[in-house]
């Protein structure tokens, strides 16, 4: 169950606007100049450009084999279909993927 707590923790969160992964100082990618990217992760993002030249099904076919480490935080575990038909609905909303809907 959600609490105020957990939901507040939520809203303050950062995620990958690629992968949806949870951003964290320590995995931000690097913009050109060797910054910290503020939007996106190592594994999205690398010197400036995205590190996977790919639709936002097939980023959502790479993010699916990771279902074990996700269900790790959830109250119920997911199949790796009902994670996919997750992330159909959420990366539309994502910085990478809004413009190419």
């Amino acid at each position: 169950m959600l609490t105020f707590e957990k939901t507040t923790k939520l809203m303050d969160m950062k995620f990958c606007q690629s992968c949806g992964m949870p951003l964290t100082e320590e995995i931000k990618g690097t913009n050109a100049d060797g910054s910290k990217n503020e939007d996106y992760c190592i594994y999205c993002y690398k010197d400036g450009a995205f590190t996977r030249d790919c639709t936002m099904e097939e980023m959502i076919d790479f993010c699916a084999q990771f279902v074990d480490e996700v269900n790790k935080n959830m109250p119920r575990p997911m199949t790796q279909e009902e994670y996919k038909q997750m992330m159909r609905q959420y990366f539309p909303m994502l910085k990478r993927w809004k413009s190419s809907q």
